[in-house]
């Protein structure tokens, strides 16, 4: 049996006070990564409540909770065309409590139309996944003597400016649709902005314009009723909710896709763990049937991408974007 002397026995205490020390350090970030999330998290929408950004969150909101284990609660944050809720977001501790449901207009309509956006959609943010899409429908007023595309953009190329098309104002997803339709058709139409989607259909309705492009939900009834008549979708493939009308791809117009498409996204500068978690929750969510039903009810495609495909995807959509922009004369960066 060794006798350890006074200074021996000093040197031994000092070492184990290092060595817990250290194992305090090092477990830290585990135990907290590992108590994650111990409080609500907050999901910021950046549109008015009642909207398809409104709805699709919600669904998300509720299925997140449960593979969390924690209150997803919905913030709406509205205004200037979802740039005061994606701001806030960059502004908030990167801490994983705060998420934007992120959009079309958040992340590329913005980007191509602002020139002093005070955020960067690409490296402000992390993105986590698509939630989910759908196609915009482009439609006629019934004295129009059309009932396809291609019958559409001959009629169009034999009466050069006198057709009207509305939509929800201008840099709207209808507004960049309409221009793309345009740009690559090269069909002479004049824009008519209004202030929203409705008063763009009644505008329809009424026969003040001949042409729009709207969201496909809201219309179902309008259509089904035949006081409008549908001539495209402009979705990759049909729409769930008017499976009788073909995409505009279908009808011979090569690559032309319009749609709007929600997903959630982390600032840039959360942490790795925590965006695995939020990873895995999404697509976890993304297996439930009753949440795919609920989405597709609303009119809403579900569809899953990891955090660098939906990066991918808003990089090639401003790109696409950016031509129909300078085409309009507008000023971008």
């Amino acid at each position: 049996m060794f006798n350890t002397t006074p200074w021996m026995q000093r040197l031994s205490m000092a070492a184990s006070v290092a060595v817990a020390s250290c194992m305090l350090v090092t477990a830290t970030p585990v135990q907290a990564q590992s108590s994650y999330p111990n409080r609500p998290i907050k999901m910021i929408v950046p549109y008015a409540a009642g909207g398809f950004s409104d709805q699709a969150s919600r669904v998300i909101a509720e299925s997140m909770s449960k593979t969390l284990g924690q209150p997803v609660v919905i913030d709406i944050k509205a205004g200037g065309g979802g740039r005061i809720g994606a701001e806030a977001v960059t502004k908030l501790p990167p801490e994983g409590y705060d998420l934007l449901m992120t959009t079309n207009g958040t992340h590329t309509y913005i980007a191509v139309t602002e020139k002093n956006l005070s955020y960067d959609p690409i490296s402000d943010f992390t993105p986590i996944s698509l939630v989910g899409s759908y196609g915009l429908l482009m439609v006629v007023n019934n004295t129009l003597p059309v009932n396809n595309l291609q019958e559409f953009i001959q009629y169009a190329r034999n009466n050069p400016g006198k057709l009207n098309y509305a939509s929800a104002g201008v840099g709207t997803g209808p507004h960049l649709a309409g221009e793309t339709f345009k740009h690559m058709t090269g069909v002479n139409m004049t824009h008519v902005p209004y202030k929203g989607a409705a008063p763009a259909v009644m505008a329809l309705l009424a026969g003040e314009v001949q042409v729009a492009f709207v969201n496909i939900p809201p219309q179902t009834q309008h259509v089904k009723a035949g006081k409008i008549r549908p001539i495209a979708v402009m979705s990759a493939g049909r729409s769930a909710l008017m499976p009788e009308v073909p995409t505009a791809i279908e009808q011979g117009l090569a690559g032309f896709i319009s749609e709007s498409w929600y997903g959630v996204a982390l600032p840039a500068a959360t942490p790795a763990a925590v965006r695995t978690r939020f990873a895995q929750a999404m697509f976890k969510a993304g297996a439930d049937a009753d949440r795919k039903a609920r989405l597709i009810g609303a009119g809403i495609e579900p569809k899953l991408m990891t955090a660098q495909q939906l990066s991918d995807y808003i990089r090639a959509e401003e790109t696409r974007l950016r031509p129909v922009l300078k085409a309009l004369d507008l000023k971008v960066e």
